[in-house]
Formats: structure tokens, C-alpha cells, sequence
């Protein structure tokens, strides 16, 4: 019996690319649903910095990445600036209905080759080499951009708060560390009953800053 679950994703998370390079070894049973969504969205409305913000964090993101990618095997190039704008791929992706293969080509150019979909010049040449025409207007398209609108504020009220996230029966699994976790769940149902699980949701805060 298959299981679907949402995956809320942006390309520029290094921890994405890391995650979606674990997909081929799931399960066949468990189907993925693509969902573009705009990390700087999220961050907004969570009135949270991201990592890039804070410069010491900044640093040691990039390299715990580079590592992550070394320990996985998983081969893993910085690209030539970071943060950069992710919009007209993640717009793309949305135009061609989340199309996993294209999905993982986009990481790969920018995560595995350390390429640059900001330069005009280089985004013209990948998406040519994939032979997609009419890049432009299939980007600007207003449905298009409504979509990725629509798919930041269905993440955030499910509580997504950072990429990447899966999602699985109303569930939260965040970050490529959290793979295993989402993947021992899927094999026990029953893996939310544990005692101090259960006792996590009525947990009070004794203090707040």
C-alpha cells in the first residue's frame, strides 16, 4: 500500500539537495509530492533570520553542508554566491508540474557542479541544454507565480518553518537529519504513541526571552 507525502522544498538549501539525493533509496511505496515553496517566505513570517544572516552561522552551515555531503557521499559544490534568488527555479519547476527529474537536475547544476542559475548566461545555457522552450513566459505566467504563492502559505499553515520538510499525516519531519526519523515512522505508525513523544505536546515553557 503507497503512502504520499508532501515535500516542501527550496533550491537554495544545500540540506534539499542533500535530501532528494536520498529519494531513489525509499521505498517504492512511498510517493513524493513536490512543493516548491519560498524560504525567505517562510523566514518572514516566522520573523526568523536565516542562516546566511548571522555570519558566524553562515559559516558554519556552509561547512557542516560540505561535510554532510562528504559523510553521505553525496557529492556537494558550493556555488559561486550564497544566498542567491531561487525564484525563476523554482518558478520552472512549478510551469513543468514538479517534475522530479527536472527537480533533481536544477539541484544537481547548482549543488553538485557549483553552477550559477543568477547569471542570465548560465541559466539560458542549462535551461537550453535541457531543450525547454519558451522559458520566459512559462516563469511569468501568473498562475505560475500564484502557485508558488499559494504553496509558501499552505506550508506555512502546516507549520513549516524551514526547508527541507516532509510532511506525513499532518506530521513534521524538517531537515535532511530528520530523513531517518520520517523513514522509522513510516515503518512504525505508532512511533508518535511513545510516552515522552505524547508528552512533548502539552510540554510548558518555564521560561521565555
Amino acid at each position: 500500500m503507497s503512502t504520499t507525502i508532501d515535500w516542501y522544498f527550496d533550491f537554495i538549501s544545500p540540506f534539499a539537495y542533500l535530501q532528494q539525493a536520498r529519494f531513489s533509496h525509499f521505498p517504492n511505496e512511498i510517493v513524493i509530492k513536490p512543493k516548491p515553496v519560498l524560504f525567505a517566505g517562510l523566514l518572514n513570517h516566522w520573523e526568523h533570520k536565516g542562516p546566511a544572516e548571522i555570519t558566524a552561522k553562515r559559516i558554519f552551515t556552509y561547512q557542516h553542508a560540505v561535510w554532510l555531503g562528504k559523510k553521505m557521499d553525496i557529492p556537494l559544490n558550493m556555488p559561486p554566491a550564497h544566498p542567491f534568488n531561487p525564484l525563476k527555479a523554482l518558478r520552472l519547476t512549478i510551469a513543468l508540474e514538479n517534475d522530479m527529474s527536472l527537480i533533481g537536475q536544477i539541484f544537481n547544476y547548482i549543488w553538485k557542479h557549483g553552477l550559477s542559475l543568477d547569471d542570465e548566461n548560465s541559466w539560458n545555457t542549462f535551461t537550453s541544454d535541457l531543450n525547454i522552450k519558451n522559458v520566459e513566459q512559462l516563469c511569468t505566467q501568473a498562475e505560475v507565480k500564484n502557485r508558488l504563492r499559494l504553496n509558501t502559505e499552505e506550508a506555512i499553515n502546516v507549520g513549516v518553518f524551514g526547508v527541507p520538510t516532509i510532511i506525513a499525516n499532518e506530521h513534521l519531519f524538517w531537515g535532511v537529519d530528520a530523513t531517518d526519523m520520517y523513514l522509522e515512522y513510516w515503518k512504525n505508525p505508532n512511533f508518535f504513541d511513545e510516552e515522552q513523544m505524547k508528552k512533548i505536546d502539552k510540554l510548558p515553557q518555564a521560561a521565555r526571552r
